[in-house]
């Protein structure tokens, strides 16, 4: 860098931006690129699962008196959130992930992105429910669904589609709509949060 700035006196604006850019993205591309693709394996090969907030579906909550079996209740996905579930499963197939195991929470919005994902058939899961109206869940379910992990044996990339309050209740971190977390759960019961996606 040191060597760039002292032979830049004598080039124009435009020649020294595109230095300074073309240096930034050298340095900082690369290992973007290699972590991200060191979480895209880590998925591939069991060696952690993905856990992945429902695509852009606009509001927060559900309607008052929304039925879980009648999607026409609930917030559901937009047309962009539809497309963004299918650009996602685009994603997991262009690193090396055609097929998943693939468990949703019962909300319709998980359902959809789920499907959309184009992975393989889709299971539900009570834990991965959302209890964003419900607070007082967010232990036991939190503690259901760490269990069920502990129990599961990872044979096949593994991908859990679910709310922003669970993910945050397992792995302490916030997602936004699509945004996946990589994870593994150690023999001690712990989280270890590898990245995001």
């Amino acid at each position: 860098m040191r060597n760039i700035l002292k032979c830049e006196r004598g080039l124009g604006p435009a020649l020294k931006t595109a230095l300074v850019v073309f240096f930034l993205v050298g340095v900082v591309r690369p290992s973007n690129a290699e972590e991200t693709k060191t979480l895209w394996e880590a998925v591939r090969l069991g060696n952690a699962f993905a856990m992945m907030r429902h695509a852009l579906a606009p509001g927060t909550g559900d309607p008052e008196n929304f039925k879980l079996n009648d999607c026409r209740t609930q917030r559901n996905l937009s047309d962009q959130g539809r497309k963004q579930a299918e650009a996602i499963g685009e994603r997991f197939r262009k690193n090396g992930i055609e097929r998943a195991a693939v468990f949703s929470s019962a909300w319709c919005r998980c359902q959809d992105t789920a499907d959309r994902l184009r992975l393989g058939p889709v299971r539900t899961l009570a834990p991965l429910n959302s209890f964003f109206g419900v607070p007082e869940r967010r232990g036991p379910q939190t503690t259901a669904l760490r269990d069920w992990l502990a129990s599961y044996r990872i044979d096949q990339p593994l991908v859990l589609v679910t709310h922003q309050v669970n993910i945050g209740a397992l792995t302490g971190t916030y997602t936004r709509s699509g945004e996946i977390v990589v994870a593994r759960l150690g023999a001690d019961g712990k989280i270890t949060v590898l990245g995001k996606l």
